[in-house]
């Protein structure tokens, strides 16, 4: 494998993990964020979990459906999508004047992480040759398995300083390197 093999798999390997990472992210940054929305919301807890809920409800119904999606659509165009729907998705969410409006937004959201999923690893197997796969495999599950685990401390981290908001701006800028990258 030449070198300018690997320059041109980093930036999109890059944009991908970045995207994969604030889908990751998501899941659990909010998570903190509950019980301080449901009293600015001036909804019940079992209401307010549903931004949660909602989110990985789509995400595990686009998840599967990503494949039948790559015969009608090339794998750019979906990954271009999915990125761009996720950024649609925070920026509603972080503009919510409403608790429907920010399900909306998450909902949004979902649709460009469960989408973006799988593609990530379809990008990787068909980008990298066989003896390195298993890296860029490695790499994806580290971001994956992260992204998750670190999100109520950078969320907590957020609300200390922000408000609740801020949570999904700070998603904006970083999607947008990843959008670029593709």
């Amino acid at each position: 494998m030449d070198e300018t093999q690997n320059v041109k798999r980093f930036p999109i390997m890059m944009g991908l993990l970045l995207g994969g990472f604030i889908g990751m992210f998501s899941e659990t940054a909010l998570n903190i964020a509950l019980s301080s929305l449901a009293t600015k919301m001036n909804v019940p807890m079992g209401t307010i979990q549903w931004l949660v809920i909602g989110y990985l409800l789509v995400v595990g119904i686009l998840l599967p459906l990503s494949s039948l999606l790559t015969r009608w659509f090339t794998t750019r165009q979906l990954l271009i999508f999915a990125l761009c729907d996720f950024i649609v998705g925070a920026i509603v969410a972080a503009l919510a004047p409403s608790f429907g409006m920010l399900l909306v937004g998450r909902m949004i959201q979902g649709i460009g992480t469960g989408i973006l999923l799988p593609l990530i690893f379809l990008v990787a197997l068909s980008i990298y040759p066989m003896d390195k796969r298993g890296a860029a495999m490695g790499i994806i599950g580290l971001v994956i398995m992260f992204a998750p685990a670190v999100g109520p401390t950078l969320a907590g981290l957020i609300l200390g300083v922000l408000s609740w908001r801020y949570i999904f701006w700070v998603m904006v800028p970083i999607l947008l390197i990843g959008r670029l990258q593709i």
